[in-house]
């Protein structure tokens, strides 16, 4: 009787040992920040990531899911030494839209679309299998997957004006950090999202260790300059952060900002909201095509596709990398004393000859990427990196996305393939390759 008892004690001690060593283990895989990097357990986590804002689509078994294609780009991403994703967690507002994402994830306030949500279950659990992360963006300043302009409309502001109208958008978007309705909307989804139980694995989304930081917006912005609209801009990213950490204390939290450029060129406002203690660290984005250091004339594809001839991404790589520098330098400079770490976490080139097609030649792109690649191993200014975007093994179909057409990385109303990382861009897969080693 004796012995049975001391061999039960024992038993029981084992069990606890062998739990709270599990509990370690779980602990150390979750993402950290300190001393102004990156920790993963103990090792430092400096990274090379991709956009891919289509997975929990893609990793539905609805309209515009395929879990085989999933699975394969997973797999290829893994073995190039991608270790982190940036992912949408859904669209807002009506769906079948010509310029929005679809299938849509919150069609009304409240209202989810459960595939989509069970896509985003599958996804984690694939990235968890293969000990890779994501950071997770909640909204979306641009229209293209609704975001302010959906909480807008629901709020009561009126149809959303169309964006080529960009002063009208302005004053529309400009809206929505002062709209308590709208934030109310967009607060409610964070709830709703951040607290979710993954239907795959059985576990709160807060102890993932698949999820590496839930980000705000992809590109938060006041749209506004004025100093009530800036003020109640970094209200609302200290708010939105704090409602993030008083539901998931494991996970970091990030803006999604492009940097200075993104807080209407007012490095304080930039510095301002990355400051906050709720804010884990800093991001930025740099898009030299769209911010016209590419090229000696900036305007549409087309026409600077027939000026610039088949070299103008070639040409234009030194002008590219000086000005990306010093946006870096500008945007460094800004936070540096705040010892948080800060990402390049969005970044595109366009393939020679503004061509889309996979596997066309991408001699000015793999010439950038190399740069970047080189500024987050040698600048000591980026703990990481994440370009725009992953294709993978899409079938690029039409020049503009129409359902159901594949999708890749570069939105519904963009050309399809231009920015985009496909299997058979070889020399830019071989550059990740090197890199991420």
């Amino acid at each position: 009787m004796k012995k049975t008892t001391i061999s039960a004690i024992l038993l029981c001690f084992f069990a606890l040992c062998a739990c709270q060593q599990q509990q370690k283990s779980t602990e150390r895989e979750f993402v950290t920040v300190k001393d102004g990097k990156f920790f993963r357990g103990d090792k430092e986590y400096q990274y090379i990531g991709a956009n891919f804002w289509y997975g929990a689509v893609l990793g539905s078994e609805g309209r515009g899911g395929n879990r085989e294609r999933l699975q394969k780009e997973l797999d290829l991403m893994k073995e190039t030494g991608i270790s982190t994703l940036r992912v949408l967690v859904g669209a807002d507002g009506p769906d079948c839209l010509g310029r929005h994402v679809s299938p849509i994830l919150q069609s009304n306030p409240g209202e989810y679309n459960d595939t989509i949500l069970q896509g985003m279950d599958y996804l984690l659990s694939e990235l968890e299998k293969r000990d890779m992360t994501a950071t997770l963006y909640l909204n979306n300043s641009w229209e293209w997957s609704g975001g302010y302009g959906a909480y807008l409309e629901w709020a009561g502001c009126g149809p959303v004006p169309d964006p080529n109208d960009w002063d009208a958008f302005l004053k529309y978007h400009c809206q929505f950090v002062k709209n308590d309705k709208a934030k109310e909307f967009a607060a409610n989804h964070v709830k709703y999202i951040v607290s979710r139980i993954n239907t795959v694995t059985g576990k709160p989304y807060a102890e993932s260790p698949a999820i590496l930081a839930w980000e705000l917006a992809n590109e938060p912005r006041a749209f506004a300059g004025d100093s009530v609209t800036k003020a109640c801009f970094a209200q609302w990213v200290k708010d939105q952060a704090s409602l993030i950490k008083s539901l998931d204390a494991n996970h970091l939290v990030t803006t999604g900002s492009e940097g200075i450029c993104g807080c209407e060129m007012d490095a304080d406002l930039f510095r301002q909201i990355h400051s906050y203690p709720e804010i884990d660290f800093i991001c930025i984005h740099i898009w030299p095509y769209n911010w016209h250091w590419i090229g000696p004339v900036s305007g549409p594809i087309a026409t600077a596709k027939d000026i610039n001839g088949s070299t103008s991404m070639i040409d234009s790589i030194d002008n590219a990398r000086r000005n990306t520098e010093l946006y870096l330098n500008e945007c460094y400079e800004a936070i540096k004393d705040l010892n948080k770490p800060m990402i390049l976490e969005e970044f595109g080139y366009p393939r020679d000859n503004y061509t889309v097609e996979p596997g066309t030649p991408t001699t000015g792109r793999d010439l950038y990427y190399q740069y970047v690649f080189n500024l987050v191993k040698n600048s000591g200014k980026l703990a990481g990196c994440s370009f725009w975007g992953w294709a993978g093994y899409a079938s690029q179909l039409h020049y503009k996305w129409q359902p159901w057409d594949d999708y890749t990385c570069d939105p519904a109303f963009e050309e399809q393939g231009l920015n985009s990382v496909f299997a058979a861009d070889t020399s830019t897969l071989r550059i990740i390759r090197e890199f991420a080693k």
